[in-house]
């Protein structure tokens, strides 16, 4: 009796997890399209850590590296991918940085700032929004990526063409809870990051 009710539970349980199936699928009937998604970016072995020690800017700086997606074929670099002549000042703090790079092999700046564009990394926006410039630089570019208009933290990619394709650096720079900014004269306002 006891293995008769146990059989009729498992009955009851596989009816209950088909739903309303309504036939078989036929065999020669093309497989569900899978979702997809974009490969993750390969993990990286020197990662530079920076600022403020305060757990919870250090634990948000870091999910937003991890979640950063790069094209497919992206290898891990350090700092001599490329030269990069410039970095972002985080005017706002204390910040907790990180900073990362890669190389996308063969690509273009056009093809990696779009890519970068449709994977925005922890919910991020756009400093462009819809309206990146084409050709902000003939050999690179800036791009900023923050989680809400004005924010003065997030991420900063910089783009470089070397000779084997696109050297990516990625500033990133989560506030504490207590940041502040510093005052401005005249009402002026900080610049988004990313935009020079």
């Amino acid at each position: 009796m006891r293995h008769r009710l146990a059989f009729a539970a498992s009955v009851l349980a596989a009816v209950a997890l088909t739903g309303c199936a309504t036939g078989q699928t036929p065999v020669d009937a093309p497989a569900p399209a899978a979702a997809t998604t974009p490969e993750p970016t390969p993990s990286l072995s020197g990662v530079i850590a920076s600022g403020s020690d305060d757990e919870q800017a250090q634990a948000q700086a870091q999910a937003w590296l991890d979640d950063i997606s790069l094209p497919p074929g992206t290898t891990a670099a350090t700092s001599t991918v490329a030269s990069f002549l410039s970095y972002t000042g985080w005017p706002c703090g204390p910040v907790s940085e990180l900073e990362a790079f890669w190389l996308v092999p063969d690509a273009t700046l056009g093809d990696t700032a779009d890519w970068l564009d449709e994977h925005p990394a922890g919910g991020l926006a756009s400093v462009w929004g819809a309206h990146r410039p084409d050709g902000m630089n003939s050999d690179g570019m800036s791009l900023g990526y923050i989680p809400e208009p004005g924010a003065q933290e997030g991420i900063v990619y910089t783009l470089r063409i070397v000779p084997d394709g696109v050297a990516v650096r990625a500033e990133i720079a989560a506030q504490t809870a207590d940041a502040s900014c510093p005052e401005l004269p005249d009402g002026a306002e900080y610049g988004a990051p990313g935009m020079g």
